[in-house]
């Protein structure tokens, strides 16, 4: 049966086990030989990665054609209204074309959260708020380029699920190690 790895991936890491620059990788935190990304987070963002020692398991997670749910918790800039969450929902008009609908849910900042090193910027006359985006698609920084299409500009982005896979209590660094039968 394949083998999973879920990893909380930290902000300012690459999702690659070399970079010629030096900067931190996948490989400063994943020891276990053999297991490959399934899909990829920006550096700028953190949250639920899928590894996996699969090949065929790695194409299913990371092909949009299986369509795997992906959740993030997102931070705006500014007060973010129910016009805006409305175009969410029925899809975002972006330079490569319209986005899938996506679930648009505005919601309290979660208790759970660790905070991020550094701290995103913060203005005193601008305030902030967070929703819940549920997209079925992966453009490249889709989530990002969304919230500032309908005027919002993501400050952080934290991915909490794909498909059926929870970050659960995992912290920053960490990972979990499960068998699935995902290719059934």
């Amino acid at each position: 049966m394949p083998n999973l790895l879920l990893f909380n991936k930290p902000f300012d890491v690459l999702c690659q086990f070399t970079d010629d620059l030096g900067r931190p990788t996948l490989a400063d935190y994943i020891k276990q030989p053999g297991f490959y990304a399934a899909g990829r987070l920006d550096r700028d963002s953190e949250g639920l990665l899928l590894l996996t020692d699969n090949g065929r398991l790695q194409q299913r997670i990371a092909d949009p054609k299986f369509k795997l749910l992906k959740t993030y918790l997102v931070q705006v800039e500014g007060d973010i209204d129910a016009a805006a969450i409305q175009k969410l929902t029925q899809g975002v008009i972006l330079k490569d074309g319209l986005t899938r609908p996506a679930q648009a849910t505005k919601i309290i900042q979660p208790n759970w959260l660790w905070p991020r090193t550094p701290p995103i910027r913060e203005r005193k006359t601008i305030p902030t708020s967070w929703i819940e985006l549920k997209i079925r698609e992966g453009k490249n920084r889709q989530v990002r380029r969304m919230t500032a299409a309908v005027g919002f500009p993501t400050l952080r982005l934290i991915r909490s699920e794909i498909g059926e896979f929870k970050l659960g209590a995992l912290q920053p660094g960490e990972s979990q190690r499960l068998s699935t039968n995902l290719l059934k």
